[in-house]
């Protein structure tokens, strides 16, 4: 298998690294997410400038173009320094790019993708339900019914990420027929501007800056065109995408093993204690070995997975896996990190407790770790466990 990549992707990756450590060193990262729950809209004015919002999406819809691995280079990069805020481009990507892309209509690609482009449009997704969690679908009651033109949207829906910028949101819905029945399930754009549509911000441990909402729909009406995929469809609108987000959290999370990497090095070149720098004392080289070992396992399941899905192979597996290992690598590793540091680590002055907050939403999100694995062992063989 050759390991390497392409010389496309090699000169990609350097130039998103030059550009995150240019306009987005950590000590900036450190700044905007001290500003709370205030949206970081210098960072996606200057995303958008640079063009990573087009990256995936094809030339033909305005886009920059690109595959799985620009992507996940793309989220590697930014999450280096980034961490958390990596979500300001990961986000929508994930809500509206690869929603749109998996089963919009060529009009609606057309009209919405060189907007999103260029960063002109926001979306966010809207479709965990309260005290659903991962069961999307078994705790759904969100409802849409087709009234005339309109479809007309009622209930509530948790962990909306970023909603409180969004232009959409891309809310999962239950179909209701023109029997009163449930037939399948919607998947429809809202305006975030609909009467009837309010929201709640739902404080976070990390990930602040970009902030999450509780959302209520109450007799929502927006165009019957607003739909995205066939009536009763809407799932496959979704879980088209999900491999693809797992790929690049996956990602995201070897970009947290980079810098924690990093960093856990030029604090223990820097810091001395006992007549010497720290970097000499054997137990704490132990520890940094680990990181680098942890990060070398999250990059090669990382790639190996995008490799599988650039190739358009069944990868819902090993996509699984890789968003599993290297999330709970990367808040193991950063965890580490803060121990490192002593009580420095503990100081919002540096950055791994950034790294271990904003990490550590990622072993939940979208999927969590338990979860992971019980489909992991259903995709062995094994009995269904949930």
């Amino acid at each position: 298998m050759d390991f390497d990549l392409s010389e496309t992707d090699l000169a990609w990756r350097e130039t998103a690294r030059e550009w995150v450590d240019k306009n987005y060193p950590k000590s900036k990262a450190r700044e905007l997410e001290a500003s709370g729950t205030t949206f970081p809209q210098e960072l996606w004015n200057d995303l958008s400038e640079a063009g990573f919002h087009g990256v995936g999406i094809p030339e033909e819809y305005g886009g920059q173009g690109g595959d799985i691995f620009a992507q996940a280079i793309a989220a590697r990069e930014l999450s280096r320094n980034l961490a958390g805020l990596v979500a300001t481009w990961l986000a929508p990507a994930v809500g509206g790019t690869l929603t749109l892309l998996a089963a919009a209509t060529e009009e609606q690609k057309h009209e919405l993708l060189p907007r999103m482009a260029r960063g002109e449009l926001v979306f966010a997704i809207a479709i965990t339900e309260p005290g659903g969690g991962t069961d999307l679908l078994g705790a759904l009651r969100t409802s849409s019914r087709l009234d005339g033109d309109e479809w007309v949207l009622n209930g509530q829906k948790m962990w909306s990420t970023g909603a409180g910028n969004a232009d959409y949101l891309v809310v999962l819905a239950a179909n209701v027929a023109d029997d009163g029945s449930i037939a399948g399930n919607n998947l429809i754009l809202v305006p975030s501007s609909s009467p009837g549509l309010d929201m709640r911000h739902i404080p976070k441990l990390g990930v602040r800056a970009l902030a999450s909402y509780e959302v209520f729909l109450d007799e929502v009406r927006v165009p019957a065109g607003n739909i995205v995929g066939p009536r009763g469809q809407g799932w496959k609108g979704i879980v088209q995408g999900l491999n693809v987000d797992k790929v690049l959290l996956s990602a995201c999370s070897t970009g947290v093993l980079d810098g924690v990497l990093e960093d856990s090095q030029r604090y223990l070149h820097e810091r001395e204690a006992f007549g010497r720098t720290i970097e000499h004392f054997q137990a704490l080289q132990h520890k940094v070995v680990e990181i680098a070992a942890w990060r070398h396992t999250s990059e090669l399941v990382s790639q190996h997975a995008a490799w599988m899905l650039a190739r358009g192979r069944p990868v819902a597996a090993e996509a699984t896996m890789a968003k599993m290992i290297a999330s709970e690598y990367a808040v193991q590793a950063a965890d580490v990190g803060l121990q490192l540091l002593g009580g420095m680590g503990y100081s919002t002055e540096t950055d791994m407790q950034r790294y271990w907050r904003d990490a550590r939403l990622w072993r939940i999100a979208p999927i969590t770790g338990e979860m992971s694995r019980n489909f992991i062992a259903e995709q062995l063989g094994m009995p269904r466990s949930y």
